[in-house]
């Protein structure tokens, strides 16, 4: 098993910026991939973005490329996700995800465990 527990969310003003961590426990995850997702009020969660573990490569969404970085820590088991210029529409709560094979896949059903999530909420 794998404890995901997010932290960082909060308010912020349209322009500013967050970072948000995902601390993992439990089952050694060093050949696993990470993603972010987040749920707006009345819509489906979606992908943001995803990094392996092992190498480091990442993929976006393609409304978050150039605002929104992700990058891990394999020494402490902490994924982060750094976002900047946010936007109104990126208030949601954001979900920290892992997946037991490394391959980066965008989809809800491709990841096993999931965090409780944290609140962002951007304001104009």
């Amino acid at each position: 098993q794998v404890q995901l527990v997010e932290s960082g969310g909060g308010l912020v003003q349209a322009g500013g910026s967050l970072r948000l961590s995902c601390a993992a426990s439990g089952r050694t995850f060093s050949n696993y991939a990470m993603g972010w997702f987040r749920q707006a009020p009345g819509k489906e969660r979606e992908f943001v973005a995803a990094i392996k573990l092992s190498g480091g490569n990442t993929v976006y969404a393609d409304s978050v490329k150039g605002r929104f970085t992700i990058s891990r820590d394999n020494y402490v088991n902490t994924v982060y996700l750094q976002m900047n210029a946010l936007k109104p529409e990126d208030t949601a709560v954001y979900y920290c995800a892992a997946r037991i094979w490394s391959t980066l896949l965008t989809g809800n059903e491709d990841y096993q465990y999931w965090g409780q999530g944290t609140q962002v909420t951007v304001s104009s």
